[in-house]
């Protein structure tokens, strides 16, 4: 068989290097354009806000869900038990109770929401997120009503037993209403709560109008007006109890205060970062990675302080009352959890008969 030549060309070192050189030259003399990577926008990361929600979060929404359900529970099982619906005030407590107890039993789902994937699916998504803002609306307007009742109650006292017999029928009539505000004003969230990257949100987008509109009614219906009316109605109160000379006059004044200051410290805080939140969202957000990652910090922990209100409620509103703090014990005891021996220990071995003669006679121990 005849082979096939094949040309194979030397290359030698110095035609190597050569070749290099040229390749080198040519490459420098290029004007490549100048890149600015200043103008290149950078990803913020929120790894550290992550990591934080994940054990901030089910810490301290546990603790809130379990001292706001036992707390509010206590006090539906209370006035169901002793059939305590014969004042305005009963029936807004156990409108509240019923309103901060559905707020507690949504907390779970927030958790779980901000520490893993939302896996629930978009009916649920929307359902709790409902459930949530309408318990939240209503509490608000509750104790809005609350503070006006117990303004008639006390500086308006003689108008106010004039129409005694009307109070539970108004009292049930306006709770209804409420709870028809609650809903109607969750409807925008609830229509436009949605699964986003995993994550139940009622916010598609971190810029939307929707969201800013959505935000300021929030800070305007949940906080601006309840304040105001409990401004006004507790400031006149104080004002009667000041002139009273009633032995009870100290103790009522003392609670009014912790009413005011436990609202103030729990709800300022959030609405003053949602205000400026919203401002920042309203001018386009913020190009600041630390100082976006900041604001999502203050958010976590100052709504966490606001939602401290479902638990704390209970015990300013309804314990603090000599007649519920009575009929909490006698229930306890009934049911076997205190011995007779504390029973009349705490109660100082006094009848509810005496109590409520005490109480009754006197509208200032209540709020």
């Amino acid at each position: 068989k005849k082979g096939r030549a094949v040309f194979c060309p030397m290359i030698r070192e110095n035609d190597t290097e050569s070749e290099e050189n040229t390749t080198a030259s040519t490459y420098d003399s290029i004007d490549w354009p100048s890149i600015d990577y200043d103008d290149i926008p950078t990803l913020c990361t929120k790894d550290h806000n992550r990591q934080f929600r994940r054990w901030f979060m089910p810490l301290f929404y546990s603790f809130i869900c379990f001292l706001g359900f036992t707390g509010n529970l206590l006090v539906i099982l209370t006035v169901f038990y002793f059939k305590r619906l014969r004042t305005m005030t009963d029936v807004f407590l156990l409108n509240l109770s019923f309103a901060d107890l559905l707020f507690a039993l949504s907390l779970p789902f927030w958790v779980a929401n901000s520490t893993v994937k939302w896996v629930l699916g978009l009916a649920l998504c929307k359902a709790v997120h409902t459930i949530y803002k309408v318990s939240f609306y209503s509490s608000m307007f509750l104790l809005s009503l609350i503070s006006i009742d117990r303004y008639f109650a006390i500086a308006k006292a003689v108008s106010a037993h004039r129409h005694r017999s009307e109070v539970v029928f108004i009292s049930k009539v306006s709770s209804a209403v409420i709870w028809v505000m609650a809903v109607v004003f969750s409807i925008p969230e609830m229509v436009y709560t949605d699964i986003t990257n995993n994550t139940c949100s009622p916010f598609s987008s971190s810029f939307d109008k929707t969201r800013i509109s959505i935000q300021t009614s929030q800070i305007v219906l949940a906080f601006v007006i309840p304040l105001l009316v409990m401004s006004i109605c507790y400031s006149s109160i104080l004002k009667t109890l000041w002139q009273s000379r009633t032995f009870e006059r100290n103790k009522a004044i003392k609670v009014i205060l912790a009413v005011v200051i436990v609202f103030l410290l729990s709800q300022l805080p959030y609405n003053l970062v949602l205000f400026w939140t919203t401002i920042v969202i309203a001018q386009g957000g913020t190009d600041d990675c630390s100082y976006d990652n900041a604001l999502l910090y203050a958010t976590d922990v100052t709504q966490c302080v606001a939602f401290l209100r479902c638990c704390l409620n209970p015990f300013l509103y309804a314990f603090i009352g000599v007649k519920f703090r009575y009929d909490l014990l006698k229930l306890l005891k009934d049911w076997g959890c205190m011995t007779q021996e504390c029973f009349f220990k705490f109660t100082n071995g006094r009848r509810r008969s005496s109590w409520t003669t005490e109480t009754e006679t006197s509208t200032t121990v209540y709020p």
